[in-house]
């Protein structure tokens, strides 16, 4: 698959991780998202792909792309046999600008760009990537949509400085003394974040340590799973495993299978790392 990433400029940059360029033949049909403290922004330029949030749910196609606010459980992507897409890697808050609603509407539920945008824009949006000479053209044309896009949003700053505190201490931090440092109410801080990230503080924290205890694990090697649980907090490893479970699916030892099975059948790909194969 090809692959082309960059960090947008500023003020895009305090929102959005990166923006990419991809196409090509997806490594599995389906693939497994574990949440992320991340949201995720995608214009389809090809073939339709599918979504399931959840076990509980039916899989739904989306033809234009979608938008994905921070999720609490799995996703299932299901890609047709070639994919061409321009998307974006969002800080946990990175949305907010982009929604006309709270992102607590959107939460575990994945809706189209159409829903969020409108059909002409994004027809026209789609139009321009499609007809556009190359990736990086693409990128730029893309970047420049969503400044054009970026609107006020009231507790952004707050919502911001908070959520950057819980990255840097991996989800440590405790969350009222983080309201009490920012002056506001915990029942403040709360509202303000399930309308910007679509989750509490404390939902955040929770999806920080646990990425930060997965993105620790070297499956290529031997794994001490009593010292992985106790350095990323965790009481036990009873605990350490119904996290795992509640962000994943799947017992620790499964998950490690299962991206041990993505490194030896797709060494080097530019998927590796977190998506995992589902079928």
């Amino acid at each position: 698959m090809e692959y082309v990433s960059r960090v947008p400029r500023s003020p895009l940059d305090g929102l959005i991780d990166d923006l990419y360029y991809l196409e090509g033949a997806p490594p599995y049909a389906w693939l497994t998202l574990p949440p992320m403290p991340a949201a995720l922004l995608i214009v389809n330029l090809g073939a339709p792909f599918r979504i399931r949030a959840g076990a509980d749910f039916e899989a739904a196609e989306y033809a234009d792309g979608c938008v994905v606010t921070m999720p609490t459980r799995a996703f299932e992507f299901g890609y047709p046999l070639w994919t061409r897409s321009v998307g974006a890697h969002l800080k946990p808050w990175g949305l907010a600008p982009f929604l006309p609603m709270p992102a607590a509407e959107l939460c575990d539920r994945p809706v189209t760009v159409e829903q969020v945008w409108g059909r002409p824009a994004v027809a026209e949006l789609r139009d321009r990537l499609g007809t556009a000479d190359g990736p990086h053209e693409m990128l730029t044309l893309f970047e420049e949509e969503l400044i054009r896009r970026l609107c006020e949003t009231a507790g952004l700053g707050l919502v911001r400085h908070t959520s950057s505190v819980i990255a840097a201490t991996s989800g440590a931090a405790a969350i009222g003394d983080l309201s009490v440092a920012a002056g506001v109410s915990s029942t403040h801080l709360a509202q303000r974040f399930k309308e910007l990230v679509g989750v509490t503080p404390k939902r955040l924290a929770r999806t920080y340590r646990f990425a930060a205890t997965v993105f620790a694990i070297n499956p290529a090697g031997p794994i001490d799973w009593g010292d992985l649980a106790g350095g990323a907090g965790f009481f036990d490893q009873a605990h350490f495993g119904h996290e795992f479970r509640a962000f994943t699916g799947l017992t620790p030892t499964r998950y490690v299978e299962v991206r041990r099975r993505f490194l030896r059948e797709h060494p080097g790909h530019v998927m590796e790392g977190w998506p995992l194969p589902a079928d």
